[in-house]
């Protein structure tokens, strides 16, 4: 299913014993545009510590209720790794959250989670699959601190980025949601990660080889829509694109939300 991240933001996280906190923002790696990391605001619980919790520990959304439900209890994320601040997350940090965990490691596989295209828990298994593989090259970057950036079209900006609408089966980025302000009265597009050419993070601006005009004939998207197959076949075949759904490799078995 997918969710707008402005709408999962604030959701309640329940532990096994308890609520957690409540969702802050999302961390993504720059490689898959996957979420790896939910950046929890605790309250005035666990005071000065940056609590992360990976889509690992996650098996439920419940929208109707506005909270997600963790495979934790509240020792065992006393217990974990914490870190003292914000970005970036070091590599060690995570080999630690991982391995305290006993996760798999996702930047170490042919696909968005190492081995699987979709999360799966075998760690022992992964170990042994990619015990030569070298770490994939990538980076942590918040939803938040992302929001905002420019989109440059091939032949001119067309808007910024507004939000991003995130699958819960993989975790993965499949859109970002562009405004394009006063071009086109406001009217709002997605764009999927991987149309992008390239992003210059120093000057925040996201390159798509798509021109302006063709944006511009996009299927409009609005904030009440509600993403249907349909509307994504629609939007696919206007760039003349492939689907995710058809090219990402079908591995349902581990996935770590059940429906």
């Amino acid at each position: 299913m997918l969710h707008k991240a402005k709408t999962l933001n604030g959701f309640k996280l329940n532990s096994l014993d308890g609520e957690i906190g409540k969702v802050k923002e999302f961390y993504f790696d720059d490689v898959y545009w996957a979420i790896r990391y939910i950046v929890v605001d605790t309250g005035n619980w666990l005071v000065n510590k940056h609590v992360l919790i990976s889509p690992y520990a996650l098996f439920g959304i419940k929208q109707e209720k506005q909270h997600i439900d963790v495979n934790f209890t509240k020792k065992q994320i006393e217990e974990s790794p914490l870190m003292e601040s914000d970005l970036p997350v070091s590599l060690q940090f995570e080999n630690d959250y991982h391995a305290f965990h006993n996760w798999p490691m996702y930047w170490k596989g042919r696909y968005m989670w190492g081995e699987t295209p979709s999360i799966q828990r075998n760690r022992r298994q992964f170990i042994e699959a990619t015990k030569n593989l070298k770490p994939s090259n990538h980076h942590l970057r918040s939803t938040h601190k992302v929001t905002g950036y420019h989109i440059q079209a091939t032949n001119g900006e067309i808007g910024h980025i507004d939000d991003y609408i995130i699958d819960d089966d993989t975790w993965a980025i499949r859109y970002i949601v562009i405004d394009t302000e006063n071009l086109w009265n406001g009217k709002k597009v997605l764009i999927a990660p991987s149309w992008i050419e390239k992003v210059s993070w120093s000057e925040e601006k996201v390159f798509v080889n798509l021109a302006r005009e063709g944006i511009e004939r996009s299927p409009e998207y609005t904030d009440k829509m509600l993403l249907t197959r349909n509307y994504e076949i629609e939007l696919h075949n206007h760039y003349n694109r492939q689907g995710y759904w058809a090219v990402e490799p079908a591995d349902k078995k581990h996935s770590a939300l059940k429906k």
